[in-house]
């Protein structure tokens, strides 16, 4: 309205606003003559009213209700032209004028109300225009950044320079995924920020909310938002208008929202192509170890002297329980995080490798490497990945003892080094056998495990719910089981000390377990209750193995 009153054919006319002075930042719509003082129920909100006021030189006390009636319809403004001596006419509008929330302008030399209409038509169009042309540049950059696949970062300082404000993207924790400053300090910007953030609710659409005013956009699909875009200040404070501000930070959310389902899918389909080809180096029915190491150099594994068979067994699994009951997706999702995680720990590594579910609750890897000496070190940073431990490499060596002992949430099963990829695939069976025999060995404190840590253990782990051993188990343990479930002596725990001192008796004695007499005499009375020579190897073998298999079994 202000600016309408500075063109020339109006300051010609020597305009004096008799009330209404707050509403002169008011946009025009568009500008509406009238001569008829019912004129309310033709406007639809937003109109600059031009009238000569001739009927209301004819009844000034109607002027309150005329001007109450431009109110009520949503008018912008008033101007009417008072030519000549019209005294009750000016003190009438004064009257009405004083308490008018639009403005109300009077001149009082004859206004050509055209050239108004034709001149203010198109600063509104040209306006319209450059909005148009504004949201074509919006849409155009935001739609490069998608096409690009950009960085969030990116996209964050893209939405800051267009709206010439500070702009944050935040997580649902109101955690800082990105920021572009404008203006201030990084400290200024983020100081404090989860509190603050935590005082603006998340919008359901773009809005201003919270006590800041801030002006925010969801990030996210329909029901999957996982973040918002947040311009932390109010938008009076923005180079752009509010709404150019609110156009750029949905362009930019989409954008975001684009941006990480195609990634999403690209990591899918890389999935996909690394699970099928890890099951035809499994089986390969004719496929050479040329054609295995083209195929597999499509997907990123590179040529080595060195392959490593790995298996992530999850611990669920591997005890012999479900994968979350009831939720049979949510088992698949554990595996798509795990293989994620275990792609940026190989980024940080020497190496390369190819990952894949193979089964449900299993996860298959071949590792290749430069080198014998970098196994060590890539597998360290394989654990703490797998471990969820933050980034790679951060948990390597003891933390991930520490870590593990709680214990971990995938066992890891390594096979022997090979020097052909398709020897080191074959080998991926064996991996499995050793994570599955490992899920047995509790709070062990080790990252991985190898067949040297599972030995015989292992053997009696594949083998435990079979029938044969439990028979074997019981026929050996029977009399001691019964006295233990009696009360009448710790036989059991004798035992696994004679076997563990390998029959020494001398030396079990020497530990201070029990005093010599006493010592002989209960084993005497376990020789007695298990009905074979204790000194006899073949019985002391036989007797351990059982005894491993019952341990195994109540775990």
């Amino acid at each position: 309205m202000s600016a309408i009153l500075q063109l020339p054919v109006l300051r010609a006319a020597a305009p004096t606003v008799l009330g209404g002075l707050k509403g002169l930042d008011t946009p025009v719509r568009w500008v509406h003559v009238s001569e008829i003082l019912d004129v309310g129920g033709l406007l639809s909100g937003g109109e600059l009213v031009l009238t000569t006021g001739l009927e209301l030189e004819k009844s000034p006390e109607e002027s309150a209700s005329f001007i109450r009636s431009l109110e009520a319809a949503g008018a912008a403004g008033l101007i009417v032209e008072l030519v000549g001596q019209r005294p009750r006419s000016r003190k009438a509008l004064e009257k009405a004028a004083r308490t008018a929330s639009m403005p109300v302008v009077v001149v009082e030399q004859r206004v050509r109300f055209v050239q108004v209409t034709e001149i203010v038509h198109r600063m509104i169009v040209a306006e319209q225009l450059e909005r148009v042309e504004r949201a074509r540049d919006v849409h155009e950059a935001f739609t490069v950044l998608s096409l690009e696949s950009a960085d969030t970062q990116r996209v964050v300082e893209q939405a800051a320079t267009m709206i010439g404000a500070s702009v944050v993207l935040e997580d649902l924790s109101h955690l800082v995924l990105a920021y572009a400053g404008q203006g201030v300090s990084t400290t200024e910007l983020l100081d404090d920020w989860e509190r603050r953030s935590r005082t603006t609710p998340f919008p359901a659409h773009t809005a201003r909310s919270g006590p800041e005013q801030w002006l925010q956009a969801a990030v996210g699909v329909r029901q999957q938002v996982w973040g918002r875009l947040v311009a932390p200040m109010p938008p009076a404070a923005f180079d752009a208008d509010e709404d150019m501000a609110i156009m750029v930070l949905e362009r930019a959310a989409q954008t975001l929202a684009i941006n990480r389902l195609a990634d999403r899918d690209q990591r899918e389909l890389s999935h996909h192509a690394q699970a099928g080809l890890l099951n035809a180096l499994r089986q390969p029915r004719g496929l050479s170890e040329a054609e295995a190491l083209a195929r597999a150099g499509s997907l990123g594994l590179k040529r080595s002297s060195f392959y490593v068979p790995l298996v992530f067994r999850t611990a669920l699994q591997a005890w012999g329980s479900p994968i979350l009951p009831g939720d049979p997706l949510a088992g698949q999702q554990d595996e798509r995080e795990l293989l994620e995680r275990l792609a940026q720990g190989v980024k940080s590594s020497a190496g390369t490798a190819l990952a894949a579910s193979i089964h449900s609750g299993s996860v298959g890897m071949i590792l290749a490497l430069p080198a014998r000496q970098q196994e060590e070190p890539t597998l360290q940073i394989l654990a703490g990945a797998a471990a969820g431990a933050g980034a790679p490499g951060a948990a390597a060596g003891p933390g991930i003892k520490a870590n593990l002992a709680a214990p971990p949430p995938w066992i890891i099963g390594v096979g022997r080094m090979k020097g052909t990829l398709l020897e080191a695939a074959a080998g991926i069976d064996e991996a499995a056998h050793v994570a599955e025999s490992a899920a047995t060995l509790r709070n062990t404190g080790k990252p991985y495990f190898r067949a040297t840590d599972v030995r015989l253990r292992g053997l009696l782990a594949l083998l435990r719910k079979d029938p044969r051993v439990q028979q074997f188990v019981e026929s050996e343990l029977s009399a001691v089981l019964q006295a233990e479930a009696e009360g009448k002596g710790e036989y059991l725990e004798l035992l696994g000390l004679y076997l563990g001192s390998g029959g020494n008796k001398a030396a079990m004695a020497r530990s201070g377990y029990l005093s010599r007499p006493t010592l002989y005499a209960r084993l005497a009375k376990l020789e007695e209750l298990l009905g074979v020579d204790l000194e006899d190897a073949e019985s002391r073998t036989s007797l351990h193995v059982a005894l491993l298999a019952h341990l195994i079994r109540g775990q």
